[in-house]
């Protein structure tokens, strides 16, 4: 028999029934954490479709939906669903005009639903959004023209039962597996992003395919950091939750997004977590964290914490193999207890709560170094890989099946091949562009059928990133970059950077940000964004006698960053780790970091690479010239 293309709809009854007044949403409201069971979600949501019918929702029709993750947000986008309607979740992190108005106007929206903190946005542009009808309100604030207040939805909701309850069910049930969920659209890396056109049955089969690779305890709480925009936190967090008996909770939010961040590290004692999503940006904060807590500490506990960091690392190697050969390891796992009960366990339950078990990483590629340092610790990393297209999830390392440096095993069932640039298959271990076939793959670019034509070829996804099978284990996929990020020399040869700007951030202290860049040059240069506090301390612990600001002083400093760089040569401590022909001969040095609000991160945390090399075009063409290509250049020691 074969199995039914669940709906969202069918999804969320079956497991709300299931874990029917078990816990599912935590959240704090004014000052106290609240419980949300299964069933009360899957009630609020269907009052809340009654309520977007009464107000004149057709099937199909379309509603924005902006808002900080928040029990409302997931109630809201329930009502959407059931009522027959397409969500568009959009970023609350998006602060230009245009960006907003070009998602609200190009998805068709007819209504906009919004929190108190994100309404000012919607009041610049919805007289631009000639197709909405009204704006819809998550809090109970002063309204203006063509405002409600979703309580006000609710009440219409709750009366539209009560006088037409067949009108509810009959649209309930003519939702079907291949109606359009959520217009998902990209980051914006380009001006105008595409619309990324998921469908129930995309939701639910991701969800089955996810648990093929990884599994969670039941009753186990994870905390949503990550924007719940993104299909990410929608299949790997609430719905992957929910079919576990999971609970979600959200951080508290604060009056600005700084406030937001603030409030992580009090939600994550207050809630303590089983698990967290994570994305590279999220997972080196949390390094530095508690390395600072460490440093506070003194000198000998930070030297005794780097020791037992580097003993665990030896003994855990890739992970798959920690621990082995027996003969020559043996001798470590007694000491690591030791560690583990003295340091790691006191500095992971400061950091994290006293039940954290793992992260689920995304979002971009995370350094091996980074994933060896998390283990060590006691809470890995488990990398994956996926993108919107796939609704997102292609691959994860979980407990037991990691290995680091891989991007780990491959859903089921799903397809998967590798192809070169003439789209033909090569064998496994050869890199070429990851190929993939499945019902995660999107329904299409939403009003974009050349793109749509362009990445899904007779129902396979071309995903515009590179990577191999391992010969190994054919289920385990490597991923090692972008096609559209190659480096290109003047021979014409092309290179993934990638490895190499995610090894330096990751394996030094001293540099945050990195980008390399070669477009037919002579030789690669590499932007770097200095972690300016971290060379301080190192000049006053190596050079007390040199002051920071002056030239002797940024002299050394930019030293140290070369040393960094250099590392990757021959003799250095990273040699081989990269071929030496595409490691920077110059480096430059920037004032300043790539942040969201000087547009060269997007809302994922991701680098916009073409945005940086257009922002620093001048930099980049100095760094060609001979002054710009010695590090003791005057742009550098004015940046330092």
């Amino acid at each position: 028999m074969e199995k039914k293309r669940e709906t969202i709809i069918d999804f969320v009854e079956k497991y709300t029934k299931k874990y029917a007044d078990s816990t599912f949403l935590r959240e704090k409201v004014n000052g106290v954490w609240t419980e949300t069971s299964f069933k009360k979600t899957r009630d609020e949501g269907r009052i809340l479709a009654a309520g977007f019918m009464a107000l004149g929702l057709k099937k199909g029709e379309k509603v924005s939906l902006l808002s900080e993750g928040r029990n409302l947000w997931i109630m809201t986008e329930l009502g959407i669903l059931y009522a027959g309607g397409v969500d568009v979740p959009l970023s609350y992190k998006l602060e230009s005009d245009h960006d907003l108005n070009f998602r609200i106007n190009h998805s068709d929206s007819v209504y906009v639903v919004a929190s108190e903190g994100e309404l000012h946005k919607i009041r610049r542009v919805i007289g631009k959004c000639k197709g909405v009808r009204k704006v819809i309100v998550l809090d109970d604030i002063p309204l203006q023209d063509n405002e409600m207040y979703i309580g006000e939805l609710r009440e219409m909701g709750l009366k539209f039962m009560k006088d037409h309850s067949p009108e509810l069910e009959e649209r309930i049930a003519s939702v079907g597996p291949d109606d359009y969920a959520n217009i998902s659209y990209t980051s914006g890396t380009t001006a105008d992003p595409k619309g990324i056109l998921l469908t129930h049955r995309n939701y639910t089969a991701n969800v089955e395919q996810g648990a093929s690779v990884i599994g969670i305890e039941e009753g186990a709480v994870m905390l949503i950091i990550l924007p719940l925009d993104h299909c990410f936190a929608h299949v790997a967090g609430f719905y992957t939750m929910m079919m576990y008996g999971g609970s979600i909770a959200t951080v508290p939010v604060g009056k600005t997004q700084l406030a937001t961040l603030k409030n992580i590290p009090g939600a994550i004692k207050d809630t303590r977590p089983h698990i967290m999503l994570s994305v590279p940006a999220l997972s080196r904060n949390f390094k530095k964290a508690i390395e600072n807590g460490i440093r506070a500490k003194g000198e000998k506990v930070e030297k005794l914490f780097n020791f037992a960091i580097r003993l665990a690392i030896s003994y855990n190697r890739e992970y798959y193999n920690a621990g082995k050969p027996w003969i020559k390891q043996f001798w470590k796992k007694p000491l690591l207890n030791f560690f583990d009960k003295k340091i790691f366990k006191p500095a992971r339950e400061a950091a994290f709560g006293d039940r954290m078990r793992f992260f689920v990483g995304g979002g971009a590629l995370l350094d091996i170094e980074l994933q060896r340092w998390f283990c060590a610790i006691g809470i890995p990393v488990f990398q994956g890989y996926g993108l919107s297209e796939a609704t997102p999830i292609i691959c994860a390392n979980s407990a037991g099946h990691a290995i680091f440096g891989s991007s780990g095993r491959t859903v089921q069932p799903m397809d998967i091949k590798i192809c070169d640039e003439e789209h033909k298959e090569v064998p496994d271990g050869v890199t070429g562009e990851i190929v993939i076939r499945g019902e995660n793959v999107m329904a299409g670019y939403w009003k974009n059928p050349e793109a749509t034509a362009e990445t899904v070829v007779d129902g396979w996804l071309y995903t515009g990133d590179r990577g191999y099978l391992y010969p190994k284990d054919r289920r385990y996929l490597y991923v090692t970059g972008r096609f559209k990020s190659l480096l290109i020399s003047a021979d014409g040869e092309k290179y993934s950077p990638e490895g190499y700007e995610d090894s330096l951030t990751d394996g030094s202290k001293f540099i945050d940000q990195v980008i390399i860049h070669n477009n037919q040059n002579p030789y690669t240069i590499v932007l770097i964004v200095p972690a300016k506090d971290a060379l301080r301390r190192e000049l006053k612990a190596k050079r007390p006698d040199l002051d920071p600001e002056s030239r002797e002083g940024r002299e050394a400093m930019l030293q140290i960053i070369q040393a960094e760089c250099d590392s990757y040569r021959k003799g250095g401590s990273h040699e081989g780790m990269f071929p030496e022909k595409w490691l920077p001969s110059a480096i430059a040095v920037l004032p300043e970091p790539f942040t969201e609000q000087n547009g060269l991160v997007n809302s994922t945390s991701k680098i916009v690479r073409g945005k940086v090399e257009k922002f620093y075009a001048d930099r980049i063409d100095y760094a060609y010239t001979p002054e710009g290509r010695q590090l003791l250049n005057p742009r550098n020691i004015e940046s330092i």
